[in-house]
């Protein structure tokens, strides 16, 4: 029997991981797939950039391939789930709260006490993300991105501002509810009224529009669908190799 190729899934946090996992390992019933939590927002971390998030994000690649003894033949696909958190909203939707102790979002606008470093960051994670979703292959293997908007916990809880405690019990109460029923879950991610479906590239180009990434949705239905025809790499996304 042929081994199982590696799914690797990159996602923000140990919550993600838990809401996801069990779930995607039995969509992509043939192949192994394993999550890597960055523990933060690679997409705003320091340093990050155009020119920089590539081999950032190879970086934590070979890091897993390092520790495991594993070549680049052992995997089938990247998987890069990303929250948006309204990184292309208009900046005059960026609100001044002194009140807000930590960045506070809605549908229509974000509320912050430093509205100036939050301009910076989404600049920087708009750079970013304009890289990674037009990028077909890291290290030569296939690479997608997918966006969670506003977040994973807003698409997957209908919740936004949530709290770690609330995120973990969340997660839970999600991997429970599908586990034993994969069918509902596809339906729920890919034909929801949130979920973005058309081509690859025309799903980001959705997303970057006026509020969309302070809103409510998600092209992950794309992949999972994808995944269940056995078809790994974006059809319609940029053919040069990175």
């Amino acid at each position: 029997m042929a081994r199982k190729k590696i799914v690797f899934v990159i996602v923000e946090g140990p919550s993600d991981a838990e809401a996801l996992e069990v779930l995607l390992n039995q969509i992509y019933d043939k192949n192994s797939v394993y999550l890597e939590i960055t523990h933060g927002d690679v997409t705003t971390a320091k340093d990050a950039g155009s020119s920089t998030i590539l081999s950032m994000l190879g970086g934590i690649l070979e890091t897993y391939m390092k520790a495991n003894h594993l070549a680049k033949s052992h995997f089938q696909e990247i998987v890069h789930i990303v929250d948006m958190d309204g990184a292309y909203v208009p900046d005059s939707v960026i609100m001044k709260d002194e009140t807000a102790q930590k960045t506070i979002y809605s549908l229509t606008e974000i509320r912050t006490d430093k509205v100036s470093k939050i301009i910076d960051r989404n600049a920087t994670k708009r750079a970013c993300i304009n890289k990674i979703s037009s990028t077909p292959k890291l290290h030569n293997i296939p690479y997608q991105a997918y966006f969670m908007s506003c977040n994973l916990d807003h698409v997957l809880y209908d919740k936004l501002n949530s709290t770690d405690e609330e995120k973990e019990r969340d997660a839970f109460s999600f991997a429970k509810r599908y586990c034993r029923n994969i069918p509902e879950f596809v339906k729920f991610i890919s034909e929801s009224s949130f979920s973005v479906g058309g081509s690859y590239l025309e799903s980001w180009s959705f997303i970057k529009e006026g509020t969309h990434s302070l809103e409510r949705y998600t092209n992950l239905g794309i992949c999972i669908e994808r995944a269940r025809r056995g078809h790994f790499a974006p059809t319609d996304s940029p053919q040069a190799e990175q």
